[in-house]
């Protein structure tokens, strides 16, 4: 990496740090550095160590897992379908995933290890029929996306038909709709955050192969990357990371829309750079919501996806818009 792109993901880093701090230092109780120091020490109060250890840190833990989560997925989807209107929430990941979250509440409501298994199995099934809708109809940027909306709201709707006959099992599911971190469960947190940081871990790892694959099906196979197995691989780790995201954060959306945008404008196309960039922006972003979402209406608390959704449907109706006028330069 160059001094430029090193300085900024340097800045990043410290953006990072900074906002892990607030998040755990800014709520209802403020909480110093000294204090945290104390806690950390094993000198501080019983009060401050209890909110730190059972409420900040897992919260702040899991927003920025979901946000990097979510924010490399939309990386990866966008990449691989060549469309830079995709993204986990637009064409229905996060819903299959949610959809299938909520089946496994229904029919295994205390088996909280097997939710990120069905929150993957969920946005892999909803990743490959897009996919393959696109391959078979040859749809185009705008079509898909279209497509893969229709697919998300019909995946929202057996979700809610699922909440329906199951209103007294799934009571705890109308926050996981909204999306958010208020019940946060230390025993879904940690397999789905080993899931995430796994499969970011290995995007980047095949930065190179990801990259080639989104210059085109035929200059890809004219270098000779194998790209029917190269796309199954990197859709089913988009799955993988959204499904795993979402099994915690409940139906966040746009992060997958709005973070790689974000770091294209800062770092460029090269995926080397992208992927770390888009991933410490999304979970920056993801934190900093959830931070306002508790904070700004004090003593309500309001989801952080009900924030997100406002931050997000402007964003996607800017590059609907901005794509509309690049075809009609073209």
């Amino acid at each position: 990496m160059d001094r430029k792109g090193g300085g900024i993901l340097a800045c990043l880093l410290l953006l990072f740090v900074l906002t892990c701090f607030l998040s755990a230092a800014v709520g209802s109780v403020n909480i110093s550095f000294a204090e945290m120091l104390a806690v950390a020490a094993g000198r501080g109060r019983t009060v401050h160590e209890n909110i730190l250890l059972r409420v900040r840190i897992p919260r702040t833990a899991a927003c920025a897992l979901a946000g990097a989560g979510l924010a490399v997925s939309g990386a990866v989807i966008q990449n691989v379908l060549q469309n830079p209107l995709a993204g986990p929430n637009i064409i229905g990941v996060n819903a299959g995933a949610g959809l299938a979250v909520v089946l496994c509440s229904y029919f295994f409501p205390l088996s909280y290890c097997l939710m990120p298994a069905a929150a993957f199995l969920g946005a892999l099934a909803a990743t490959m029929f897009i996919y393959g809708l696109a391959k078979k109809t040859g749809a185009s940027k705008v079509t898909l996306v279209l497509a893969g909306v229709s697919v998300n709201s019909l995946l929202n709707a057996a979700s809610d038909l699922v909440h329906t006959f199951g209103n007294d099992t799934l009571s705890s599911t109308y926050s996981f709709r909204l999306g958010g971190f208020s019940a946060v469960s230390v025993q879904v947190l940690a397999p789905a955050g080993l899931f995430i940081v796994c499969g970011i871990l290995l995007v980047c790892l095949l930065g190179n192969e990801l990259e080639i694959l989104g210059l085109g099906e035929q200059v890809a196979m004219s270098v000779g990357l194998n790209t029917r197995l190269f796309r199954f691989l990197f859709l089913t780790l988009a799955a993988a990371l959204a499904g795993a995201s979402v099994s915690f954060a409940g139906l966040l959306g746009f992060v997958g829309l709005i973070a790689p945008h974000i770091a294209r404008r800062i770092a460029g196309e090269e995926c080397r750079r992208l992927l770390p960039f888009t991933a410490l922006f999304g979970a920056c972003f993801v934190m900093l919501c959830d931070l306002a979402a508790r904070t700004l209406w004090a003593p309500y608390e309001i989801p952080t996806g009900i924030l997100l959704s406002f931050v997000g449907a402007p964003f996607f109706l800017y590059l609907l818009f901005q794509q509309r006028r690049r075809r009609s330069h073209d």
